[in-house]
């Protein structure tokens, strides 16, 4: 007898996939174009531009939509880490722009690079302090975004003086522009060379194989009971 474990919507993971999912269900933006908001949350950046290494992600992402992230992350409020709790407007939403901040960093990192910031476009949803890291967790789990787990770096701020001893990133290798990379210890790999391994790397990618199903899967059974009524079973 094969017996399944019931489902209990209650359990954390099952609440951090419906955070994950509830992000997924927003519009996606223009990352150039973004107004200031509030609030602190989980974000997902899409490229859909002409660097040849991300040609297959960006063929999906321009011919489907924003599908497949690049890159997958969390803004947590200002003292989250040491357990401070901050003030709450009457929305309920923090009174932070941390989130947004996040974003326009990463405009910025971008904007340093040859890459052009309107090839990209961006969802983020602001989220209640508790689910931040899982939501992110779950999402990176589930795209295997290419600058969160092969082209590392991207989301790095500067070191700051002294501490540039370790290793420039992978992503300002391939990306130059950022005015800190530089004072870091040269890579041993080129750009050529890690552009190759991008290549190889979504070749193999399940999230681009997959990918014509993570946005409209959640919401797949409303339309299984839409059928036309003069169709009889």
């Amino acid at each position: 007898m094969n017996l399944r474990a019931p489902y209990k919507p209650l359990e954390k993971v099952n609440l951090g996939i419906s955070v994950a999912q509830a992000m997924l269900a927003q519009d996606a933006q223009p990352l150039h174009d973004l107004l200031p908001f509030s609030g602190a949350g989980i974000y997902a950046l899409y490229y859909h531009g002409d660097f040849a290494a991300y040609g297959k992600l960006a063929d999906i992402n321009q011919t489907q939509g924003a599908t497949v992230p690049i890159y997958v992350g969390k803004a947590i409020p200002e003292g989250g880490r040491k357990g401070v709790t901050l003030p709450v407007g009457v929305s309920g939403a923090r009174l932070t722009r941390t989130l947004y901040r996040r974003l326009m960093e990463h405009a910025e990192s971008i904007r340093a690079t040859s890459l052009s910031i309107n090839h990209f476009s961006c969802r983020y949803l602001v989220v209640d302090d508790i689910w931040i890291p899982l939501g992110e967790s779950l999402l990176i789990t589930r795209f295997s975004p290419l600058w969160n787990l092969l082209v590392d770096g991207f989301g790095n701020h500067d070191p700051g003086k002294g501490r540039y001893n370790g290793f420039a990133p992978k992503w300002d290798v391939l990306h130059p522009g950022r005015a800190w990379a530089p004072r870091c210890r040269p890579r041993v790999e080129t750009a050529e060379q890690i552009a190759a391994e991008v290549a190889s790397w979504l070749d193999q990618a399940p999230a681009l194989v997959q990918s014509r199903y993570v946005i409209r899967e959640s919401v797949a059974a409303y339309h299984v009971d839409r059928l036309d009524p003069r169709v009889e079973d």
